[in-house]
C-alpha cells in the first residue's frame, strides 16, 4: 500500500498574494524580522542566478520601490560580492527606513534609471520590479523597460512572479516579462500554474526563506493546491488480498450509436487499465456488435432505451458510471443521465452529456445528497454549460473583475452551481469541488492533445470513484495519472497508446515518490533551499477537442 504515513509530505497549498502577505505578517508577529526574510530571499535569487554562469557574465537587476525591489538589491549585492559585473536599474527609490530602503543602502554598486536600461548590453536580467501584489498593468518607465526587453530578449530570471503577471490568476494585462526562470518564496502562487502565467514563468523554483507551516496555519487556510499525490493518496483504497473483481469496482460506460463506439471503448479500457475490477459497456444491440469485435475483458449489456437502462441498473450492481463520450447530443442522452441519477450511482459526465446538459443544469439537482458527480468540460463545453449561469454565483460576483475572469475561480463557481466536482480541462486543468477546494494540475504535456485522451480520462476518474475514492480526490488522482501516463509515452501518443500506458496508482511508485519529494539545491543562505518542480510541469490536461 502507498498510503502516506505521518512523516510523509503534505499537500502543497497555493497561496494568493493576500494569503502570502498574511503569512509574512504572522511571521513578523512572532519575531521574524522582515529584513531577515528579504536577505534570505535575495540570497536565494543570487544563488539561482549563478547556475551555469561564468564571471564574465554581465547582470542587470531591475528594481522596483517595494519589497520585490528590496529582494533585487540584496541579490545584486550578493552577486557583486561573488565577482560578477552588476548594475541596478531602478524604477523609483524605496521609502527611507523601510526594509527595501535598507536593502538599497546596502548596495554600493552602479545604479541607473530604468530608462537607461538597454537589454542588449547584458547577459542576464533579474526582474525584481513588482512581485505578487501587483494587480494593475505596468505603466511608465517599467512598461517601457519591459517592452524593450520583449523586443530584445535576454535570459531573464523573475523574482516572485514576472512583472506584469497577476499572481492569483496567471493573467497578463498589458506588457509582461517573459522569464526563463522564476524564484518564488515559501509556496507557489496560482499564477505560477495557471495559463498563460506558467508559460511566462519558465522553470519555477520555490525558496525556503525562513517561513514555516506554523506561520501559514496562523495566517490562512488555503483552499487551492498543486495537484500532487499527497493531496489524494491517503484516500486511495488498495484492494484486499482476497478481493474479487467486483470488490475492485464495477464501472458502467454508456455507448453511443454503432458508428460512434470508439470513445466508449476508450473510456472502458481507461477504467479497466486504471484498476477497475469489471467494466460493462451498455447500449443498443447494433453498437454492441461493433464493440464485440474489439473487446475481450470488457462486458457488454444491451440497453437501447432509458427503460432498458433502468432494468440493467436494477439487475446488476455498478459502482460508478460514465456517460457522454460519443453518446450523442439530445434527449436520449439526457434521459440516460436522469436514469443514472435516479440509480444513485457515482457519475462521470463528459463530452456529449455536457453539451446535452447546456441549459439543463437543474436536472443535476435531482441527485441524492452525497451522490458523487464529476463533470469534465474542456473550454468550449464549459462555456456552453456554465457561460450563462456563472453570474448567478454570489461568491464569484463578489470578487474583483480580474479574479472573476480567473479559470480557478470560474471552476469553483461552476462546482458550486452544479453541486459537483468540475474538472475544467486544458493545459492548466483545474479540479474544483463545491466546498471551494481546488487543485491546479501541472503534470503532462502537449502529447495529451490527441483525439480521445479525454475519453480515457473519464474512464480513469470512474475507476477511482468505483473503488470508493471521494469525488474530488478521485478526479485529482485521475488527472495526475493521466498526465504521467502521457508523459511516460511522449511524442506520438494516441488515445489507444495512452490506454496501454495507463496503470493503477500502485504501479506508479517511482513517479509518486519523485513528485512527493522534489530534489533540493542549497541556496548558500543560512537555512534556505531552492526546489525545482518535477519535469512533468511543462503542460497538462486533455486538449483533444476545439474550444
Amino acid at each position: 500500500m502507498l498510503h502516506p504515513g505521518p512523516d510523509d509530505p503534505m499537500p502543497e497549498p497555493l497561496l494568493t498574494a493576500a494569503e502570502m502577505v498574511a503569512v509574512d505578517r504572522a511571521a513578523v508577529a512572532v519575531g521574524v524580522a522582515v529584513d531577515s526574510l528579504m536577505e534570505a530571499a535575495g540570497r536565494a535569487v543570487a544563488h539561482a542566478c549563478m547556475d551555469g554562469l561564468t564571471l564574465d557574465t554581465r547582470i542587470a537587476v531591475l528594481c522596483g520601490a517595494g519589497n520585490n525591489g528590496g529582494d533585487g538589491y540584496v541579490a545584486a549585492r550578493c552577486l557583486a560580492e561573488r565577482g560578477f559585473e552588476v548594475c541596478v536599474f531602478r524604477d523609483a527609490e524605496p521609502p527611507a527606513g523601510s526594509p527595501a530602503g535598507r536593502a538599497r543602502e546596502g548596495w554600493r554598486g552602479d545604479r541607473e534609471t530604468l530608462d537607461a536600461f538597454q537589454p542588449g548590453h547584458w547577459s542576464l536580467v533579474v526582474d525584481a520590479l513588482f512581485g505578487a501584489g501587483l494587480t494593475r498593468p505596468l505603466s511608465g518607465g517599467a512598461a517601457r523597460a519591459v517592452a524593450r526587453l520583449a523586443a530584445n530578449p535576454v535570459q531573464t530570471l523573475a523574482v516572485d512572479v514576472p512583472s506584469g503577471l497577476n499572481a492569483d490568476t496567471g493573467a497578463a494585462d498589458g506588457v509582461v516579462v517573459a522569464a526563463q526562470r522564476t524564484v518564488t518564496f515559501f509556496r507557489l502562487k496560482p499564477g505560477h500554474l495557471l495559463w498563460p502565467g506558467r508559460g511566462l514563468c519558465g522553470s519555477v523554483f520555490v525558496a525556503d526563506i525562513g517561513l514555516t507551516d506554523e506561520h501559514l496555519a496562523a495566517a490562512a487556510a488555503p483552499g487551492a493546491f498543486r495537484n500532487t499525490p499527497p493531496l489524494w493518496l491517503r484516500h486511495r483504497r488498495s484492494p484486499a488480498l482476497d478481493a474479487h473483481k467486483y470488490a475492485r469496482g464495477h464501472v458502467l460506460v454508456i455507448s453511443g450509436p454503432e458508428l460512434n463506439t470508439g470513445a466508449a471503448r476508450l473510456a472502458a479500457y481507461g477504467a479497466l487499465n486504471a484498476g477497475a475490477g469489471a467494466v460493462t459497456i451498455a447500449g443498443a444491440r447494433e453498437a454492441l456488435l461493433i464493440h464485440a469485435a474489439h473487446v475481450s475483458a470488457v462486458m457488454l449489456a444491451e440497453a437501447a432505451t432509458p427503460e432498458a437502462l433502468c432494468g440493467l441498473l436494477e439487475a446488476r450492481r455498478f459502482d460508478a458510471a460514465v456517460c457522454g463520450p460519443a453518446a450523442g447530443i439530445g434527449p436520449l442522452t439526457l434521459e440516460r443521465v436522469d436514469r443514472l441519477i435516479e440509480a444513485g450511482l457515482p457519475l462521470v459526465l463528459d463530452a456529449d452529456a455536457l453539451t446535452s446538459l447546456a441549459g439543463q443544469l437543474p436536472r443535476l439537482s435531482g441527485r441524492a445528497a452525497g451522490q458523487p458527480a464529476v463533470l469534465t468540460p474542456h473550454a468550449g463545453e464549459f462555456a456552453r454549460l456554465f457561460g450563462s449561469v456563472l453570474e448567478q454565483d454570489a461568491a464569484l460576483a463578489a470578487l474583483p473583475p480580474a479574479a472573476r475572469a480567473s479559470k480557478l475561480e470560474q471552476a469553483r463557481a461552476a462546482a458550486r452551481i452544479a453541486r459537483a466536482v468540475v474538472v475544467f480541462k486544458g493545459v492548466d486543468t483545474v479540479i474544483a469541488a463545491p466546498d471551494g477546494r481546488a487543485a491546479i494540475n501541472d503534470v503532462g504535456g502537449p502529447e495529451l492533445a490527441t483525439a480521445g485522451s479525454g475519453d480515457v480520462l473519464a474512464g480513469l476518474i470512474a475507476a477511482h470513484l468505483g473503488q470508493g475514492m471521494p469525488a474530488f480526490e478521485a478526479a485529482a488522482a485521475a488527472v495526475w495519472l493521466h498526465g504521467v501516463a502521457g508523459a511516460s509515452y511522449g511524442a506520438g501518443l494516441t488515445a489507444e497508446r495512452l490506454v496501454d500506458a495507463m496503470r493503477p496508482v500502485d504501479v506508479w511508485r517511482d513517479a509518486l515518490q519523485a513528485a512527493a519529494r522534489p530534489a533540493s539545491l542549497q541556496s548558500g543562505a543560512a537555512g534556505a533551499q531552492v526546489r525545482q518542480q518535477p519535469p512533468w510541469r511543462t503542460g497538462a490536461g486533455d486538449r483533444d477537442e476545439p474550444a
